[in-house]
């Protein structure tokens, strides 16, 4: 299949070289300046530093004629360019975003923009996976989300491998509502550890968290078996504890005492849990649903909460049933 993942951050890179094994891949690079350094150092050194390129894995500064499918690997902040970049091809390329999060002021979900603005079939692609592992070749099972089943079966056989597990699935509020709130909890959890409160904290923070993703999904239309599974839970537990976890970082940083603004550009990458805090509670303000977890973090980057203030905010809430 001819694939061009548009983005070279560093899960769109991953996905290139993975899928470059087995198919015509291209990657492109939003910035000639970038795509000349990808070329000429057959890696990404910015976003995914010592994954080389396969040979046969093409760099370009815009996307090559007739591609079969395009992958979006771009932020949510990036969406609605990088769906005016490809629109020409609107009609007829099938079309898979990676991003997680909401957009715009109104909290919409990544979908509901491409809904409006494609018609050709589309899907979102979501789960536990980190990009280092998954460019390495290290065994992953993540979700191909999109309201029409026939071409999420056909999309999560072709782009699956040996170490590279796809799943399809229907329900794309669960998939998206998981991938989105499980950043902002990773927050928490980063909180969590770097003020050394121990694993029973992180373990009720984890499971109270899906709680909060749960209520929202399902109020939103979403099912509770897809937050329980790979794109729910899966992802919401890999992003709280794994080191690699850009979100979890910045909690950590926060309980250390470190200004948000420094974190994020030590980064180097984008923490998608940071925008999505207030759009989660925008949104789940609007609709009823309960989310105190995510209250907290909001305000803490607000600001309005020290780290401290916040782990006192949570552990002194009226206890009621679990």
């Amino acid at each position: 299949m001819k694939i061009t993942v548009y983005g070279a951050g560093a899960w769109g890179t991953a996905l290139a070289i993975r899928w470059a094994q087995a198919h015509d891949v291209t990657l492109v690079a939003r910035r000639e300046a970038h795509a000349a350094q990808l070329a000429a150092d057959r890696q990404n050194i910015t976003y995914l530093p010592g994954q080389a390129f396969p040979e046969n894995l093409k760099i370009a500064p815009q996307v090559p004629p007739a591609p079969a499918l395009i992958v979006l690997g771009v932020p949510t902040s990036g969406l609605c360019d990088a769906l005016d970049a490809v629109s020409a091809h609107a009609d007829e390329v099938r079309l898979i975003g990676l991003c997680k999060g909401f957009v715009g002021n109104e909290a919409a979900l990544p979908a509901e923009i491409m809904r409006t603005r494609w018609r050709a079939p589309y899907g979102m692609l979501f789960g536990p996976s980190f990009a280092q592992e998954v460019a390495r070749g290290l065994p992953a099972a993540i979700v191909l989300a999109s309201h029409d089943a026939a071409f999420a079966n056909a999309q999560a056989i072709a782009l699956s491998d040996d170490a590279l597990r796809i799943y399809p699935s229907t329900d794309v509020v669960g998939v998206e509502i998981g991938g989105a709130v499980k950043n902002v909890l990773a927050i928490a959890a980063g909180l969590c550890d770097g003020l050394q409160l121990g694993a029973n904290a992180r373990a009720a923070l984890i499971t109270r968290g899906l709680a909060e993703i749960t209520r929202l999904a399902l109020a939103l239309g979403g099912k509770a078996e897809t937050v329980s599974g790979l794109a729910g839970l899966g992802d919401l537990v890999l992003t709280c504890t794994g080191d690699l976890s850009r979100n979890r970082r910045v909690g950590m940083g926060l309980a250390q005492g470190l200004r948000l603004a420094d974190i994020s550009r030590d980064l180097g990458h984008v923490a998608e849990g940071i925008p999505a805090a207030q759009k989660t509670i925008f949104l789940a303000r609007k609709i009823g649903v309960e989310m105190p977890i995510c209250e907290a973090v909001a305000a803490m980057l607000e600001g309005q909460l020290s780290p401290q203030q916040a782990v006192v905010a949570l552990m002194s809430r009226n206890v009621r049933l679990a």
